[in-house]
């Protein structure tokens, strides 16, 4: 039986989710004994009073949150130690890092499948994770042939924009050019933008369609309008953390095996249910279709919107958003049903009813073509959240 030092920050869902994937390794290896130590001590005891309770303790590892100034000495102790990097990345210890350039290319997918043409960032460049999934972010949006507008991140430190700046940001919010698809660097920021954009009466996500990372399902739903994330497979990586740890210890050899949390699917939330589009019939369109997606819809009534032929508006449709008006339509709709399933307690049946589906078996077999999941193991498997890509 091990006996494990977890050194992290335990309100954060990040390393909840961590704790659940260690858990869950530790239970099928001889169920492991925590301490669970509050961040504070890193600050309070330094590395010799963590090293000092680790022996006094007898334990046999740690999981944890470490400044990279503390490598070192970690590195030179006896003791296995996996490194959560929150600001960046160990070269001597093993890492529980993400693919973070990854997260930011998903990103900036996510918003050109929407038809964006103005695009954003808000992060900081002095932590690793938030300046990679910028560089992945940019990296696709320039290559798409448009450029990303920062707030002060090629030059800031993480002090200067953790905190309201309410001057500076509604400045920086206002000038961009609108409508915007804005990229956060986590869900703390995404939040943070959506309440600077209602303080400045910015329609979200009409004007800015903000993105967040983590999928943080409490900070997520206490926005409003509620934010869209993108998940991360983070209970997995914290089972592979307990797996290296315990191959450490029963080894006794040293290990620089990274444990890589990548991203699984962007969560649509209200924060950015919104098509954007230059052609101003299209744009016309698709409000129509948003604000009307609880009722049964057929393409001619959309097309009654618009003074274009349904021919000149199904080829202009295409055009921008790569699908036929019907396609588009359900698209959405299964995307209301999914936020449906996960947000609220209601059968198959009772959705499909307050959504004006005639047949909810149909609507079920669409569902898993869409998703690849049947309403019921959807609702089971994801939980509190509306997840589509």
């Amino acid at each position: 039986m091990h006996r494990v030092i977890l050194l992290l920050d335990f309100a954060e869902e990040y390393s909840k989710s961590l704790l659940k994937g260690i858990s869950a390794y530790s239970s099928k290896n001889g169920q492991w004994t925590f301490c669970r130590m509050p961040l504070y001590y890193r600050e309070m005891m330094g590395v010799k009073g963590i090293l000092k309770w680790a022996k006094e303790w007898k334990a046999d590892g740690i999981i944890g949150q470490l400044y990279n100034e503390m490598e070192e000495e970690f590195f030179e102790g006896e003791l296995p130690v996996i490194a959560q990097d929150f600001k960046e990345r160990f070269s001597k210890i093993p890492n529980i890092t993400g693919s973070y350039w990854e997260t930011g290319v998903l990103g900036a997918e996510y918003f050109l499948n929407k038809g964006y043409y103005n695009f954003a960032f808000y992060g900081f460049n002095n932590i690793v994770w938030s300046r990679e999934r910028a560089e992945g972010f940019e990296d696709t949006i320039r290559k798409a042939g448009y450029e990303v507008n920062y707030f002060e991140h090629k030059k800031s430190r993480s002090t200067d924009i953790w905190y309201y700046k309410s001057k500076s940001l509604s400045k920086w919010l206002r000038n961009l050019p609108k409508p915007v698809a804005l990229m956060a660097c986590d869900d703390n920021q995404g939040v943070h933008i959506v309440e600077a954009c209602i303080h400045n009466k910015i329609r979200v996500p009409q004007d800015v369609a903000i993105l967040g990372v983590d999928n943080d399902v409490t900070l997520c739903e206490l926005s409003d309008p509620r934010l869209s994330s993108i998940d991360l497979d983070i209970e997995r990586a914290g089972f592979e953390s307990a797996q290296v740890l315990d191959e450490m210890i029963r080894t006794g050899k040293k290990d620089n095996r990274d444990i890589v949390v990548g991203p699984v699917k962007v969560i649509t939330r209200s924060s950015t249910d919104m098509f954007a589009s230059a052609d101003a019939y299209v744009a016309e369109a698709l409000t129509y279709i948003h604000k009307n997606i609880d009722r049964n819809l057929v393409v001619d009534q959309v097309v009654k919107e618009v003074p274009l032929s349904r021919r000149a508006l199904e080829k202009r449709f295409l055009q921008i958003t790569g699908q036929p008006v019907y396609k588009y339509i359900t698209k959405v709709r299964m995307e209301k049903l999914a936020q449906k399933l996960l947000d609220t307690d209601q059968s198959v049946f009772e959705i499909a009813v307050d959504l004006g589906f005639q047949d909810s078996k149909n609507l079920a077999r669409q569902f898993k073509q869409m998703t690849g999941y049947a309403p019921g193991e959807y609702r089971k498997k994801f939980g509190n959240s509306s997840l589509i890509g």
